[in-house]
């Protein structure tokens, strides 16, 4: 795999939990006026509430925690990307993982067309950027934000802990959504942050804590 150009100098600063407003994936939602967490774990009634269809589905994922990535590629209109959480290791042999996306249109469209694309696994430093690709219309793929180029073209976000080069092996496609299994090409890996999860549509970091308090 081609080397990366030159690394970005700037870091980004560390952030708080930040609060998506728009859908890149099949995890990433608004949030509605009046609409209530639900379960004793946030002081609610815990009186069993039931719901079903895709209401069930999205409220029972709300509040279970997962990875955070971005998935950036090169188009003949230019570079595209957005935030996953739906990213999941499939096997070593051959080396694959899984996503889903909500559409096959606008950034996702080019993705799943593209010949390869990136995933960055990001950490607590990019909470910014993993926000402005959950959003439409929010500035993507600027200097600030630190993207270069490979050598085999894909947008590479210089700073993230590890960026997995892929390409589409399979593709099914599940109502409106397409979920994807990528064969892993290779990796860049460089420096780790503190881990950030997206919680109940939130990107927030993860801190150690002491056992022994």
């Amino acid at each position: 795999m081609g080397r990366a150009c030159e690394r970005a100098s700037g870091m980004f600063n560390r952030q708080p939990a930040l609060r998506t407003s728009s859908a890149s994936d099949d995890r990433f939602e608004p949030a509605k006026n009046g609409d209530s967490r639900m379960g004793a774990g946030h002081g609610e009634s815990s009186v069993p509430v039931e719901f079903s269809g895709g209401e069930a589905l999205k409220r029972a994922f709300r509040e279970h925690p997962t990875g955070v990535a971005l998935i950036t590629a090169q188009t003949e209109d230019g570079p595209v990307g957005l935030t996953a959480s739906s990213v999941s290791s499939v096997g070593i042999d051959p080396p694959t993982l899984s996503f889903s996306v909500t559409r096959a249109t606008g950034s996702a469209g080019g993705i799943l067309g593209a010949d390869s694309y990136l995933v960055h696994l990001l950490d607590e430093r990019h909470a910014a950027i993993a926000l402005s690709f959950a959003v439409s219309g929010s500035d993507r793929f600027t200097p600030e934000q630190g993207f270069e180029l490979l050598e085999t073209g894909e947008p590479f976000l210089s700073d993230s802990r590890v960026a997995l080069r892929c390409r589409t092996l399979h593709s099914l496609g599940v109502g409106s959504s397409v979920v994807v299994i990528a064969e892993v090409l290779g990796a860049h890996f460089g420096s780790s942050g503190s881990p950030m999860v997206y919680h109940d549509r939130q990107f927030i970091p993860l801190r150690t804590i002491d056992p022994s308090l």
